[in-house]
């Protein structure tokens, strides 16, 4: 049985783009000869987006637009994509025309070789290279370091999912881009092609140093979520228990000067730090525990946006 495809595209403020996307990704997903549906995501724009996507709905019934009531941001957008699909692979793509619709079969035929996740890779990217190429470098060099999942282009939109990959994913802050990293957690398999990327004909792009520097925080997060989710208390109580045995360790000594060698230690800064090591250990331990409690609040499944309107 031939699956079922989901292409997920954020929109915000591409008026000028959109239809000419539809027409290339309508030419692609029709050669291909399988059953699909377009969604797009229009996230809170304020130009003509949504009166654009609204039109293509009334002419297409395999365009699907899902409205959000403000700006919540891409991770938000493609999270509703994904909630709103009902193909068997899923995959994403910018609206912007920089990501290329022909690069779709090779996505579907490496999903094919037994990847649960196929990320594109804009190895000839076309972007300033001091404010996009140099920051992404970076990006991708610590997301691999910290996350241990070897792909090129952890922010390239162009991917394709397996929906049993993305199942339950909790996305939040720009976690969009890190989902491979989420999904290898899991121990699904991660893939990678190098992928046609175009020049912006329109408009700005939306992303600046403010964004870079969330995603970061959120790689920060998402190496913390990997290895300490379901035990934070290892995590905050390993710190806790080495606090505690250094403070313990510092008034042993104390102890130890006073009863042997009638030394004051009233005064002395040595007292000071090991109470405040000790202190601050059982702080991190009973913060582990409060910690264990917040996960469980966490795994409540919370959806991170506002839908205004569908249009199925």
């Amino acid at each position: 049985m031939e699956p079922y495809i989901s292409v997920v595209i954020p929109v915000y403020n591409e008026e000028e783009s959109i239809e000419a996307l539809y027409k290339e990704l309508k030419s692609v997903l029709d050669n291909i000869k399988k059953t699909y549906e377009i969604i797009f995501v229009d996230d809170g724009s304020t130009d003509k987006s949504f009166e654009i996507l609204e039109k293509l709905h009334n002419k297409d019934k395999k365009v699907k637009v899902i409205k959000f009531r403000r700006n919540f941001g891409q991770t938000s957008a493609i999270s509703a994509g994904f909630d709103n699909s009902k193909g068997d692979i899923i995959i994403t793509m910018d609206a912007d025309l920089q990501n290329d619709p022909k690069d779709i079969p090779k996505l579907l035929d490496e999903i094919k070789k037994g990847y649960d996740v196929v990320s594109g890779w804009r190895k000839n990217r076309k972007d300033p290279f001091i404010t996009k190429k140099v920051p992404s470098k970076i990006s991708n060099i610590l997301a691999r370091k910290l996350t241990g999942v070897n792909i090129n282009d952890f922010g390239c939109t162009l991917k394709a999912y397996r929906r049993k990959a993305i199942e339950n994913i909790e996305l939040y802050g720009e976690m969009h881009r890190y989902v491979p990293a989420l999904v290898s957690w899991r121990g699904f398999r991660i893939g990678e092609i190098p992928v046609i990327h175009h020049e912006r004909r329109y408009g700005k792009t939306k992303y600046n140093v403010f964004r870079l520097m969330k995603g970061f925080l959120d790689l920060i997060n998402i190496k913390f979520w990997t290895r300490y989710s379901t035990r934070p208390l290892h995590f905050f109580g390993a710190f806790g228990i080495l606090m505690v045995l250094l403070g313990s360790i510092i008034s042993i000594y104390l102890a130890l000067t006073k009863i042997f060698l009638n030394e004051s230690i009233g005064e002395r800064p040595l007292l000071i730090l090991g109470v405040l090591f000790v202190i601050v250990g059982v702080q991190f331990i009973t913060f582990g525990f409060l910690y264990e409690i917040l996960t469980k609040i966490y795994y409540s499944n919370r959806k991170i946006y506002e839908v205004e309107k569908i249009l199925k």
